[in-house]
């Protein structure tokens, strides 16, 4: 087959070329994004276990816990406000940076809006590392909250725009692998400094050190050929298109680059638009899979793991290597998923993940229920301690090869070019909302919910797991440009979404 040509597969054009090494390297640079996301939402639960920090910025919390050791329940031992507010804090400016990244990424580029990213990490990180009061905490979270927003919605659209349609879902997944690697790193960080007076400065400092390297990656970055046609660029989008996909006749490809672009300009109001039915799957899956994503109760284990499983009745550095286990699992995990993504496609994966998370939330619950019962008084002896582990490291395997990376790829693939960038940005906005919502309230309603928690993330698990069985279509080794004929041939979408946009010209959206 001639380079630049394509096939039919179904309605979807399948366009020539290579894997190149080229893309291979840009996506690894790019995909560091995520491990800055993962490293923090690693280390913040280990930090907030550390003794020497809460004494010296949550010395009420500290004195709590050595005021109420053998009169209070086990599910309250942690639970304060501003406390809760570290963490969630960073998750609430990064809702918020998220619309500003939206414009930033649509009209200076990919590259630009990664940049960004890591140096509102780097400034952050660094302020965190030095802090000498909770005020110059508080703004180190709120500045490392635009980092994880501007890289959170510049980071999936870049590897989405950059690989081949056949390795779409690997490639894309590099951003969910660096977020597990990311969160290893931090426990192991936790774990080596949990001894040392000032080892919580070490844990929050070390997150310069991924913003200075994705900072300095951005700067020899390629902007994607969909971005650089989107700014007008188009000879800069052929010679971009020619690297990555090894071939030198692409005109195939550019050419329905060029028309998704010129069928986006004609859309003014992006956000406007994506509300209007033929938008609408769109708009479904960029609010809801992120939605349902945080209600798995993922969070609850990432980064509140050590202070779960102290609250659980593990000592302190058995509850650090806890987290160290449940991070390992999560990038292995994490690898299975890029390993067969592209094979068994995005829906096996995100129903099998479903099923075994509810098994998982539901033996986790009715241990601690027949352990702690409501009173919240109780141990695990060490072969329970241990079942509860595999119970939450299968768990978190679970997620790791399914909602997880696939929480990221599917809303960064299936919206056209017109309204991608809002598109993410809502799926960002819903993502930090709900990290928000939960690392607010996880503490609060585990000392009034207690075991019962488990049972309440288990019901979403079941209807998130119900919704995509429904509604979700197959999207693997589909271009991302052709991404529109799955909704036609969807028993329910194909009746909602207007049949006549073959050209994809917004006239639907117009209206």
């Amino acid at each position: 087959m001639a380079g630049g040509a394509y096939v039919d597969s179904g309605n979807a054009k399948q366009f020539d070329g290579k894997v190149t090494a080229f893309v291979l390297v840009t996506c690894f640079v790019a995909a560091m994004g995520g491990l800055l996301f993962g490293y923090d939402l690693g280390i913040t639960g280990g930090v907030t276990s550390m003794e020497p920090f809460l004494i010296k910025f949550f010395p009420g919390v500290y004195k709590q816990m050595q005021d109420d050791v053998g009169h209070r329940s086990q599910y309250c031992k942690f639970d304060n406000e501003l406390l809760t507010l570290f963490t969630s804090s960073l998750y609430l400016a990064a809702l918020v940076a998220s619309f500003f990244a939206s414009t930033t990424t649509r009209m200076m580029g990919r590259k630009a809006s990664m940049f960004l990213g890591g140096l509102f990490f780097l400034v952050g990180a660094l302020l965190n590392g030095f802090a000498v009061n909770i005020e110059m905490l508080i703004i180190g979270r709120l500045l490392l909250g635009f980092g994880v927003g501007y890289c959170n919605q510049s980071v999936p659209v870049y590897l989405s725009e950059m690989a081949p349609a056949k390795i779409r879902g690997a490639l894309n997944m590099g951003f969910q692998m660096m977020i597990t690697i990311g969160i290893l790193i931090a426990n192991l960080i936790n774990y080596g400094t949990s001894k040392l007076e000032n080892g919580w400065r070490i844990s929050l400092g070390v997150g310069a050190v991924p913003a200075v390297l994705l900072c300095f990656g951005a700067l020899f970055l390629g902007d994607t050929p969909n971005s650089l046609i989107e700014r007008g660029q188009k000879e800069e989008a052929r010679k971009m298109l020619q690297k990555i996909r090894g071939i030198d006749n692409v005109e195939e490809e550019l050419q329905e680059l060029v028309l998704a672009s010129e069928s986006a300009k004609e859309v003014e109001h992006p956000w406007k638009n994506i509300t209007t039915p033929k938008y609408r799957p769109q708009l479904t899956f960029c609010t809801l899979i992120p939605f349902f994503q945080q209600l798995t109760g993922i969070n609850v284990v990432m980064f509140y793991a050590p202070v779960l499983f102290k609250t659980l009745g593990f000592g302190n550095d058995a509850s650090l290597m806890s987290s160290v286990i449940t991070g390992g699992v999560n990038v292995v995990a994490t690898l299975v998923s890029i390993l067969t993504v592209d094979k068994v496609g995005r829906k096996v994966l995100f129903l099998e993940g479903g099923v075994q998370m509810l098994i998982c939330q539901i033996a986790t619950g009715v241990m601690i229920a027949m352990k702690f019962g409501v009173s919240g008084e109780g141990s695990f002896s060490s072969g329970e301690a241990n079942l509860i582990l595999f119970f939450i490291c299968a768990f978190v395997a679970a997620f790791a090869w399914s909602w997880g990376p696939l929480g990221w790829l599917v809303p960064s693939e299936i919206c056209p070019l017109e309204v991608r960038s809002a598109g993410q940005a809502i799926n960002v906005a819903v993502n930090m909302l709900f990290t928000f919502a939960i690392a607010q309230v996880f503490l609060v309603m585990l000392c009034h919910l207690k075991f019962g928690l488990f049972f309440f993330f288990a019901a979403f698990v079941l209807i998130m797991t119900i919704f995509i069985a429904m509604l979700l279509p197959e999207t693997k080794n589909i271009p991302i440009e052709e991404m529109h004929t799955v909704w036609r041939s969807h028993w329910f979408w194909s009746k909602i979404v207007p049949h006549a946009d073959d050209d994809r010209k917004p006239e639907a959206a117009q209206s």
